[in-house]
Order: C-alpha cells, then sequence, then structure tokens
C-alpha cells in the first residue's frame, strides 16, 4: 500500500532506515498520478516506456512536485510520458561510448588520469534521460565488477589518480559493500582522490547517516562528491540537511545538471539553481547537454539554445558560480565544450 504524503516526515532525520524509506517509492504510474492530482489519460501509450524503464520515484523527490501541474520540472524528469516513443534520429543507446571503454569488467578507462568504475546498477530514482537507462547491467557486458583483474589494469597504469564511483548510484550500495571497494582502492598508493556521483543527498536524503558518515571519516583519499541536480526546487529542507551534515566529510561538493527541454531550459531557473547550490556549499560544474539516449529526445535543447543560455548566465552570475558547457563524446578524452 502506497503512504500518503503525511506518513514519512518531510524532516531529515539520519536514524530513519533509507532502504524502508525506498520501499515506499512510487513505482506505478496510475498511483503517482492520482497521489499528484494529474489527468489518468497521461498514462495512454507509456506501458513501453514502463516495460523497459519503470517509474522510479522516492518519496522526499515527489513532495517537491506541485500537485496539478503536469509541466511541473520534476515530475517530466521521473513520469514515463507517450513522448518517449518518438522516433529521433540521431539517438543510441549507448551514446557515449561505455561499452567500447571498458578496461576490465566494471571499470572504465576514458580520461588519462582518471578511471571509473561501475559498482552497482541500483538508483534511489529513475530519470527519464538517463544516458544509462538502456546499459545492460545485468548481462556480461554489463561491466560486473572484476576486482583483480580492475586493480591489476590501475597498478599497471600509474597515470591514474583518480577514481570516480559510478553506476547507477554507488550510495544504493550498503555501507559494508562501500567499505570493502575503498580498501581494495587504499592498496594502490596511486590513488589520492575518490569522486563519488549520486542523487540520493537530494532524492533519498536518508541515506546519509552515521554509517555513511563514519566510513568517509575515515577514507585515506580527498573525496569530492558530485551531485547531480538539474532544478532548484529539488533542494528540499531535507535535502538541505543531508548536505550540511556531509559538508565536514567532503573536501569538495560539484554540482553537474543536465540542460533539458522543459525542465531548465530557462535563465531564470539556471541562475536560482546556481545560487541554491552556493548557499548549501556546492559549486556549480558543469551543465551537459543531454547525452543523446534513445527514449529521451523529447528533452534535447539545441546548441543555438543552450549556447543562447549560458550568454545571459554570464550576465547574470560571477565567474565562480558559472558552470560549464559541455557535452560528452565517445571516443573523446576529455569532456568537449559546447
Amino acid at each position: 500500500m502506497m503512504l500518503s504524503s503525511t506518513d514519512i516526515s518531510p524532516v531529515y532525520r539520519a536514524d530513519r532506515d533509507w532502504r524502508q524509506v525506498l520501499k515506499q517509492a512510487w513505482r506505478k504510474p496510475a498511483e503517482l498520478l492520482d497521489y499528484l492530482q494529474l489527468d489518468p489519460l497521461l498514462l495512454k501509450g507509456i506501458e513501453a516506456g514502463q516495460r523497459e524503464f519503470p517509474l522510479l520515484a522516492p518519496p522526499a523527490f515527489v513532495r517537491q512536485i506541485e500537485k496539478g501541474n503536469p509541466a511541473d520540472p520534476l515530475f517530466l524528469q521521473i513520469f514515463p510520458l507517450v513522448a518517449e516513443n518518438q522516433a529521433v534520429k540521431g539517438l543510441l543507446q549507448d551514446p557515449v561510448g561505455d561499452l567500447d571503454s571498458q578496461a576490465s569488467p566494471g571499470l572504465l578507462h576514458k580520461y588519462r588520469s582518471r578511471a571509473l568504475i561501475i559498482t552497482t546498477g541500483a538508483c534511489a530514482i529513475h530519470c527519464r534521460y538517463c544516458f544509462r537507462r538502456h546499459f545492460p547491467y545485468s548481462s556480461a557486458t554489463g561491466m560486473r565488477v572484476d576486482w583483480p583483474q580492475t586493480l591489476d589494469y590501475i597498478r599497471q597504469h600509474p597515470e591514474i589518480t583518480e577514481i570516480i564511483l559510478s553506476g547507477g548510484d554507488p550510495l544504493m550500495l550498503p555501507t559494508s559493500q562501500l567499505q570493502d571497494i575503498s580498501t581494495k582502492l587504499a592498496s594502490l598508493p596511486q590513488i589520492k582522490t575518490l569522486r563519488i556521483h549520486s542523487r540520493m543527498p537530494t532524492t533519498l536524503p536518508e541515506r546519509i547517516n552515521p554509517a555513511l558518515l563514519n566510513w568517509l571519516s575515515g577514507l585515506p583519499f580527498r573525496l569530492v562528491l558530485v551531485h547531480h541536480i538539474n532544478h532548484p526546487n529539488e533542494i528540499s529542507s531535507q535535502a538541505k540537511d543531508a548536505i550540511s551534515t556531509l559538508t565536514p566529510y567532503i573536501q569538495q561538493q560539484l554540482n553537474q545538471a543536465v540542460l533539458l527541454r522543459g525542465v531548465n531550459n530557462k535563465v531564470t531557473t539556471l541562475v536560482n539553481l546556481s545560487e541554491f547550490l552556493f548557499a548549501n556549499k556546492i559549486l556549480p560544474y558543469y551543465i551537459h547537454q543531454m547525452d543523446p539516449v534513445e527514449s529521451a529526445g523529447h528533452f534535447i535543447c539545441s546548441d543555438l539554445e543552450a549556447l543562447e543560455l549560458m550568454d545571459e548566465l554570464r550576465i547574470s552570475l560571477p565567474g565562480y558560480l558559472l558552470p560549464k558547457l559541455v557535452r560528452e563524446c565517445a571516443g573523446e578524452g576529455s569532456k568537449t565544450p559546447v
């Protein structure tokens, strides 16, 4: 039975079991529409999208959605709209070349000094524009980490000094498993920086609990946390408290947003996002042109529109709050400025 909005308190509590909260995530489109007081006609034609990439929306995120508003920017990020059925030329299932970049199962080495570990296929939220929405996590080509091979590869490449934990969302792993990963990485003296990419401080703030903080406090690396926040409305009071709790344990908190039509392709939205981030001790780092993934063509903004937005942002923001507009191109040795 789906909980009502009052069954889970909007007050951040680190002692609440995040796995129990995640069990209350919305998974059935009809139930979510009913809760948000939206027209059930939005269910028409979404069967394929729901089957291929099912709805998953945790309570903290859903509480931030304006009821009765089908154009709400948070709703658009998580609901499988019929627009996903549109055939758009140039869209790919692996738009950033992950499958061609594996150095060993579960390890991607695209950029000289950084390597990325796909720790899990699980997330606390399913974002409709996700560039890994078609990724074969469960198959042999889904890169389940082969740790002996992974560690050997890193040792043989001393230029790798930073490891990125990605997924899925690495914070979906039990803390004991994160500890196991960090212990393996700590056996490599060349690794100086550990970077974690996560949406969980905003989508499932309860994950920021004492066990996680204890793990972070004992890590022998410089720590970078990259948030994935696309709209200022995602930063709830719960999220603010979770981010504040994290701050003493992290050397640098950054944000990378994806430019999404209908979600954040307005100057006022992006200005507010940068200011909200800074108020919470997070620096705006990147605005990504959306990776051209199949089923998400309706989110794409043209380069011209993106560049015009950046021109307005330069006028509106100090330089240290101006994110870089980039795209990821398969086979390139770095992010590509737009």
